[in-house]
């Protein structure tokens, strides 16, 4: 297994090269474990050259309503009444650390999204 690190724009363009022709090895074989390798490889390379930002968490909060078919009523036990959860959404209110909290068990919303401070909206 010859594999080294990525350092340059080229390496990882390599680096996706050959594991595009590695994408189906079996596991447990030298070729699923270089894919394996490469894998983690890359993934260190673009956490650290193209971080992703997190969600605004009102945009977080409407995506899972989205995803799952939520209304407001269902965001009711989260964030409190009809009114509060559209206060929220419309960026007039912003979440208490109880809200965020019920969001997170309640949504699967990850906690970082939600504690992050909202974009200003005009």
């Amino acid at each position: 297994m010859n594999i080294k690190p990525i350092r340059t724009d080229a390496d990882y363009q390599a680096a996706l090269k050959e594991i595009e022709g590695l994408m189906m090895a079996k596991t447990d074989t030298p070729e699923g474990e270089k894919l394996d390798v490469m894998v983690t490889l890359i993934e260190a390379y673009e956490a650290r050259h193209f971080p992703m930002e997190l969600p605004d968490p009102v945009e977080a909060i409407k995506f899972e309503m989205e995803r799952k078919g939520l209304t407001v009523k269902d965001l009711e036990p989260m964030i409190g009444k009809s009114n509060r959860v559209y206060e929220i959404l419309n960026h007039k209110r912003s979440l208490t650390l109880k809200m965020i909290w019920r969001l997170h068990q309640g949504l699967g919303i990850p906690a970082e999204s939600l504690i992050k401070p909202p974009q200003t909206h005009l």
